[in-house]
């Protein structure tokens, strides 16, 4: 085994890295605090390179892999949990093209994507984990198909250039009869609600996105009918990846904040480096960040080489998160009164990370999806 990065493989990191704490970081609590969305620095990040990097050299993009992608989350998340999620989440709308796109859609849509938002609506306001009960319809109408109905907390909903719509066609009964459809972001009939008030995460833009009579041709499904909720779980078992990474960044972050203050701050004539209760703490954090490391760079590696991973993915999601919070709200026990206040940025770190143990499947499901794994 070999556990090196290649030279190409550093310098994305080091591309990301700099981006990440030259303009994303010292930036990240303004954002926070107004609920302000970045769009020209999504922008630059875009002009860099580091959106949708998994489009196919064929189709205009970079080609990279997922390897390459969790190197970007982590220095993302290092700086910004929400920044990351604007940028890695965009990803939701590649991947279903990747799986299921035909040579012709992946030339229409592609381009569009390389340096353009994307948006995956499969949550609705009754139903998450349970996918399968989503409302949002599919009708064919000569050859078109009408879409209606309302997804909620979609990342990038309103801002992107293309959504990737999961729907149910008139006789679906649970999964079966479910389609996957692209619907160009300004489409007639798409409108959206911003959501405001999020714990965390609050530069990053959150939506209820409406699909009112919004026709599209037939030839913008992806697969065919029934395929939907495949492509939907597919899609999920690689995307996992990229929330794992961004949790890396968080617990990274949290250590390094941790240890700068543990130096500085004295109590009882000495740093509080010197408390073994202290030691301990830095120590499970830097435990747990490397392990996480470990397991989510193997799941990307599997997706990279062509094999199963969705047992990986998901113990890398359900990890990463797990120590990530927990990171975090050691980091404020460390800190003491300090790290209660927004003046320093790891209580910012703790309402971050929440929600990847939420999205792309809470963490309970995660669990699920091992346990289903062990038992089959």
């Amino acid at each position: 085994m070999n556990f090196d990065l290649t030279p190409e493989q550093k310098e994305i990191q080091r591309l990301a890295r700099q981006f990440a704490t030259e303009q994303i970081l010292p930036r990240a609590a303004e954002w926070d605090r107004n609920e302000t969305y970045p769009a020209e620095m999504v922008q630059a990040a875009a002009d860099l390179g580091l959106l949708n990097i998994g489009i196919p050299e064929e189709y205009g993009g970079l080609g990279l892999g997922m390897l390459e992608e969790a190197l970007i989350g982590e220095e993302l998340g290092y700086a910004c949990m929400g920044f990351d999620t604007i940028i890695l989440a965009s990803d939701l709308a590649v991947v279903p093209l990747k799986l299921a796109g035909t040579d012709e859609q992946k030339k229409r849509f592609f381009p569009g994507l390389v340096k353009g938002l994307g948006a995956f609506c499969l949550s609705e306001a009754d139903n998450g984990s349970d996918a399968a009960a989503m409302k949002t319809k599919a009708e064919f109408v000569g050859d078109e198909i009408v879409v209606n109905g309302t997804k909620m907390w979609i990342t990038n909903g309103g801002v992107c250039s293309t959504y990737v719509v999961l729907c149910r066609t008139e006789h679906a009964q649970g999964h079966l009869g479910t389609v996957c459809v692209v619907v160009p972001g300004d489409a007639p009939g798409v409108s959206h609600n911003k959501l405001h008030g999020k714990m965390g995460q609050r530069c990053s833009y959150t939506a209820e996105v409406i699909f009112e009579n919004v026709r599209v041709p037939k030839s913008n499904m992806l697969g065919g009918i029934g395929d939907g909720f495949k492509i939907a779980m597919k899609t999920l078992d690689r995307t996992r990846i990229t929330v794992a990474a961004g949790s890396l960044g968080v617990a990274r972050r949290a250590l390094d904040e941790s240890v700068k203050y543990a130096r500085t701050r004295h109590a009882f004539g000495a740093p509080i480096s010197n408390l073994q209760a202290i030691q301990f703490k830095l120590a499970d954090m830097k435990m747990g960040l490397d392990t996480s490391r470990l397991q989510t760079h193997y799941a990307a590696w599997l997706v990279d080489n062509d094999r199963p991973h969705a047992q990986a993915s998901a113990i890398a999601k359900c990890r990463a998160s797990d120590v990530a919070f927990s990171a975090a709200a050691e980091a404020i026990q460390v800190h003491g009164g300090y790290g209660y206040m927004n003046d320093f940025p790891v209580e910012k770190l703790l309402r971050d990370v929440k929600l990847n143990q939420i999205y792309e499947g809470t963490n309970e499901i995660q669990r699920v999806v091992v346990a289903r794994s062990l038992l089959r």
